[in-house]
């Protein structure tokens, strides 16, 4: 599976970010919003089913960012924390197109 540039660097700028700076305790993080600049910039979908297949035509049925290598949460928990959103929550029911699926 190839990965473009403009992923690749997004997923490294959010990484590195998030790796330098101070972030909040894990309790008070908050949950991403699909009106979010970032959210809205990666099709981010609290329900994976409502992705627009014809906007994000690399979306496959099954696609959860649970099962995305860049989730962070614990199995099981209905949302978890994000490097892409600088450690916000994502609905673990939900997928963006920064998707890489969990090895």
């Amino acid at each position: 599976m190839q990965i473009s540039r403009r992923r690749f660097v997004i997923a490294a700028a959010s990484l590195a970010s998030t790796t330098l700076l101070p972030t909040e305790s894990r309790a008070d993080a908050t949950a991403v919003s699909e009106t979010d600049p970032t959210a809205q910039a990666l099709g981010y979908k609290t329900d994976a089913t409502r992705v627009d297949k014809a906007k994000y035509p690399k979306y496959v049925a099954g696609q959860t960012c649970t099962n995305c290598q860049l989730y962070q949460g614990k199995p099981g928990a209905p949302s978890g924390p994000c490097p892409i959103y600088g450690g916000k929550l994502v609905d673990s029911k939900g997928w963006c197109s920064a998707y890489v699926k969990k090895t």
